[in-house]
């Protein structure tokens, strides 16, 4: 090609050019992001609404179903799901991915605003997904001296922190948050003839400021006036007076029948670290930052500000730093790629017996890496386990076009030819063919474009990244392999051909050729039957989503009773953290007693809830992955705790996989068939072994304490039910009643209730009193009955029809496809009626709607293939014959499947693509070659022979490049390589027997279909 000659023509602009390309390559490299994950941003918004008060029944009713059949209507929504919970609502709205959500969001706001709600319910929010509200770190801070209030050190570690590079935000659990509390005494305030409601009406009346008119001075300048009247400490509020005995003059005060203190706001929460007390930071980063370099500058920043002076005895433990997790990951896959380099060039100096070729490979592999970086930079791509997986995976096929082209130059040189010559005419012979592999194997790629969903974007900048890296190496193969060749290499000694051809695997395959031309049919029958085998057991294997990532962190999450106490949690929760500490592989264990991290968000406490969160030593320092320990692990916690409370694990990893979990939706219009059903399907499921654990909606059920009105004896008094209500409401919780601006500055609100006295017991609630309107007191149990009954926690809709989830937990040595059958058959005994319907969500729903756009771009890309493959040879009958190779790769994708007992998921499924695209290279190389034989003037047999004979050694060489570049990624050593592991051992399997059968079946097929004469 000209491109080749000019190159050698030029060697000092082609080498300018290379320092060009590579000082571009290095500053891009310093530029690209470096992230786990490619940027995600599922088309996802949530809807969620308040209702104070409101039970999920009402809520259910009043608020979610008028907004459900509002935002069901929108443009491009794909789902809508909601729960209706005590005093609030939560609605997902799924859009389709090709949604823009900056766009929809207006409509949505707008839709909002037209249902017409409750006037007691607030106004409904709309947030949109976003990944960055998501901490990166989290970390337990605690102080070795217990009488250190390590709130306040963590509140000023807050704001310090807050100001680091790519930090967006700091939250500290468990903050100190002060408030004026006004505890009222009952029988005081019926003594004097008082409610709450009076008190709370004379503080607000009391603590005012309130503009008057504009009045003119002396001096004609317009002035505001101002009626103050502001409370500045708790001893005002003390004193303010209720009320003067118009006989006495006696005054009464509010600290006749209350305390009024300024207080830390009530919580019933405890966290500790490693059995310290402790508070939990998380660190959220900025959109877009990157996650290593902000991982390392807060860390950084952290341990400055430790060996300062006033945080001397505070230590810290990091929970989790998805930044380390990163690094591990991106270093790992890069060794991975290292590794791959060094094998490939194993193969050449094994191959070539010289140092130099090796060493031009060796300039060819990094400066086709670099070239893709620029592409990358340019693509406005990031480095995550994505895209270096891809540099891994083709860090093998980066050297495919180059082998092709030196292999050549040698075999020119050892004809005798000079080595400007050698360089311009092996070049020029083989440029077409490896032109025609490249544009097949970035053809593979195009189908992507349409696999849509979460699967077409993590895997979009991987299908990219590989098709840099393949036109940066047939750039690099076309120019600066021919200019580094006709100066390195010299000619070689005239016998050269005849001894490489003499050598025992040149004559060996030369004899096992000839052999199978004569026996065709026998062959052909023998690899149909492989075929066919090979095809039922990749069919047979089983099936997850993604594959599962040890990032070493578990959550647990336990709960009691709704009647037991903190302490009570307390005791399990250490039971707990005693078990976890016995085992070596723990480092880190962090518990929160009184609620979770959710409910903490909120600012609520549980106290019947715990959370633990478990860290386990990095993966090289332990035996065993994280997926074993907890299987082991929770069989011994159900052991110990057995039914004194409920514990369920949670793993989950940062692709947003589940695994070894199952969830989908029952959902039908009669309420009652759904819960019968869903109760049959629960006990049905229970049932299989592979199964640990089945949970359902109808599950979460509480105690609470009804206050039902008797009407009759409620009017007889003058009292409403909302009247009861409300002050029921207002006794119990207390009342927000105003705010102050204390001495130091600080905003504090003001709370009036009666502290504990009707929250110890119900025999406390029952005897509460309510002031009549005739200024009686009465007892809430003459006018209520007052019982502990249980109700539903939550209720769930799907698509505006009543639905219950089900959540099943499997052992880990079962597959994803295998639970779906036994759960799918095990709903098809039951015979659930026509009407209702089973929504799959998580890792199934994901599977299901990624497995028919993976089957479709593979089918694609052989018919792309093929189309290519006929445009370049001006042929339909060679690219057919080159198109053999394709099914010989089934062979070994199941031999490999089944060998490292690796289940068929996304990623495996995406090898399978790639390897549509490797695989009829050795045929192009073939054929193409053969063909040319046949030009000058050689039968078809000889030139099968001979083509094949001179071939074996490129073809050889690039495949054992590739596979052997993969073999540090399919060994799966380190964090972050789990989820590229599949599709190497694929690729691997598939490569191997492909190339074997290549070498013999596609001769076959050419001398069946291609004529004697050419």
């Amino acid at each position: 090609m000209n491109i080749s000659r000019f190159s050698i023509k030029r060697p000092v602009f082609t080498i300018v050019s290379m320092i060009f390309v590579l000082i571009l390559g290095v500053v891009s490299l310093f530029k690209i992001p470096i992230t786990l994950i490619p940027d995600l941003n599922p088309p996802i918004g949530v809807v969620v609404t308040s209702y104070p008060g409101a039970s999920p029944i009402e809520v259910n009713e009043k608020v979610t179903k008028p907004l459900e059949a509002s935002l069901a209507t929108l443009p491009g929504i794909k789902k809508v799901q909601s729960t209706s919970l005590e005093s609030s609502n939560l609605i997902i709205l799924e859009f389709n991915w090709s949604t823009n959500m900056d766009k929809v969001q207006t409509d949505i706001l707008q839709r909002i605003d037209l249902v017409p709600l409750p006037e007691d319910a607030g106004r409904p929010s709309f947030l949109k997904f976003d990944p960055a509200q998501f901490p990166v770190i989290q970390l337990a801070l605690a102080a070795e001296n217990e009488e250190i209030d390590i709130r306040q050190i963590a509140e000023s570690l807050e704001q310090e922190l807050q100001r680091t590079d790519g930090v967006a935000s700091v939250t500290v659990s468990g903050k100190i948050v002060e408030e004026i509390q006004i505890e009222l005494d009952a029988q005081k305030l019926e003594q004097k003839n008082l409610t709450q409601t009076d008190v709370m009406q004379v503080i607000q009346a009391s603590n005012i400021s309130m503009p008057g008119a504009e009045l003119s001075s002396e001096d004609n300048q317009l002035l505001t006036t101002r009626v103050v009247s502001l409370f500045n400490h708790p001893d005002e509020i003390a004193n303010l007076v209720l009320s003067v005995n118009p006989l006495t003059g006696e005054t009464l005060k509010i600290q006749d029948i209350a305390t009024v203190e300024r207080k830390e706001q009530e919580t019933n929460t405890i966290t500790r670290a490693n059995d310290q007390s402790a508070v939990l930071i998380s660190v959220l980063q900025e959109s877009g930052a990157n996650t290593a370099s902000v991982s390392e500058t807060f860390q950084k920043e952290l341990d400055r500000l430790l060996n300062e002076p006033q945080y001397k005895g505070i230590e810290a433990t990091i929970l989790f730093d998805q930044g380390d997790y990163v690094r591990l990951a991106i270093s790992n896959i890069s060794s991975s790629l290292i590794f791959g380099g060094l094998f490939a060039m194993l193969v050449l100096l094994f191959f070539l017996s010289g140092i130099k070729s090796p060493l031009i490979i060796g300039i060819a592999i990094p400066y086709s890496v670099i070239v893709t970086f620029v592409l990358m930079y340019f693509a406005d791509f990031s480095l995550n386990i994505m895209t270096l997986g891809a540099l891994a995976l083709g860090i093998g096929m980066l050297v495919d076009n180059a082998i092709v082209v030196i292999e050549n130059i040698e075999r020119h040189l050892e004809l005798g030819e000079s080595p400007i010559e050698a360089a311009i005419n092996g070049t020029k012979e083989v440029a077409l063919a490896i032109t025609a592999s490249t544009v097949t194997t970035i053809a593979v790629f195009v189908p992507v474009i349409f696999i849509s969903g979460l699967i077409g974007k993590i895997f979009m900048e991987f299908a990219l990244t590989i098709s840099f890296s393949l036109i940066a190496s047939l750039a690099v193969a076309l120019t600066v392999v021919p200019m580094l060749a006709s100066r390195f290499l010299r000619t070689k000694p005239a016998n050269s051909v005849d001894k490489r051809q003499s050598k025992g695997l040149y004559r060996n395959y030369t004899k096992a050729l000839k052999w199978v031309l004569k026996r065709r049919t026998l062959i052909l029958s023998i690899t149909v039957g492989l075929l066919a085998l090979s095809s039922f057991a990749v069919y047979k294997t089983g099936t997850e989503f993604l594959p599962p990532t040890d990032e070493g962190f578990v959550s647990l999450s336990v709960k009691l009773p709704n009647s037991a106490s903190v302490g009570k949690t307390e005791e399990i929760v250490s039971e707990i953290e005693e078990m976890a500490r016995k085992y070596e592989e723990v480092d880190v264990v962090v518990s929160l007693i009184g609620g979770n991290q959710q409910s903490l968000s909120r600012g609520t406490s549980k106290q019947n809830e715990g959370e633990i969160s478990i860290k386990l030593v990095e993966l090289s320092e332990r035996n065993r992955s994280i997926f074993d320990f907890v299987e082991q692990f929770e069989k011994r916690v159900q052991q110990q705790i057995g039914e004194r409370a409920e514990v369920s694990f949670s793993l989950s990893s940062s692709s947003g996989s589940t695994p070894n979990s199952l969830s989908f939706r029952v959902t039908d219009s009669n309420e009652q068939r759904l819960k019968e059903t869903v109760t049959q399907i629960q006990q049905k499921l229970t049932n299989i072994d592979s199964i640990v654990e089945v949970t359902t909606d109808l599950d979460e059920v509480k105690e609470e304490i009804q206050v039902e009105v008797k009407r009759d004896e409620a009017n007889q008094y003058g009292l409403l039910p909302s009247q009861i209500a409300q002050t029921v409401n207002m006794m119990t919780r207390g009342a927000f009643t105003t705010q102050i601006i204390a001495d130091d500055s600080e905003v504090l609100g003001v709370y009036t209730g009666f502290g504990k006295a009707f929250r110890e017991d119900v025999e406390a609630l029952k005897k509460m009193k309510l002031r009549t309107n005739a200024g009686v007191f009465v007892e809430l149990q003459e006018i209520a009955t007052i019982e502990i009954q249980e109700s539903q926690t939550a209720i769930r809709r799907s698509d505006q029809a009543a639905a219950i989830a089900i959540f099943v937990k499997y052992q880990t040595s079962e597959s994803l496809s295998g639970i779906s059958k036994k759960v799918d058959e095990a709903i098809q005994q039951i015979g659930i009626p026509s009407t209702m319907k089973i929504v799959f969500g998580g890792d199934r729903e994901l599977f299901d709607s990624a497995k028919q756009d993976m089957i479709l771009a593979i089918i694609l890309a052989v018919i792309l293939i093929y189309l290519v493959m006929g445009a370049q040879f001006e042929s339909f009958k060679l690219p057919f014959v080159m198109m053999f190779s394709v099914p010989l790769m089934l062979i070994g994708v199941a031999a490999s499947l089944y060998l490292t007992n690796t289940l068929l998921g996304v990623t495996a499924i995406i090898g399978i693509l790639i390897l549509v695209g490797i695989v009829v290279n050795n045929g192009i190389v073939l054929i193409d070659y053969i063909n040319q034989k046949r030009q000058r003037g050689l039968n078809v047999t000889d030139a099968i022979i001979v083509g094949a004979q001179d071939r074996i050694r490129p073809i050889l060489m690039t495949a054992l490049t590739t596979i052997l570049g993969l073999v540090p990624l399919a060994l799966g050593i380190g964090e972050g390589t789990e989820m590229n592991q599949p599709m190497a051992i694929v690729v691997i399997g598939g490569l191997i027997s492909s190339t074997i059968l290549t070498l013999f079946i596609v001769p076959i097929i050419y001398s069946l279909i291609e004529k004697e004469t050419k």
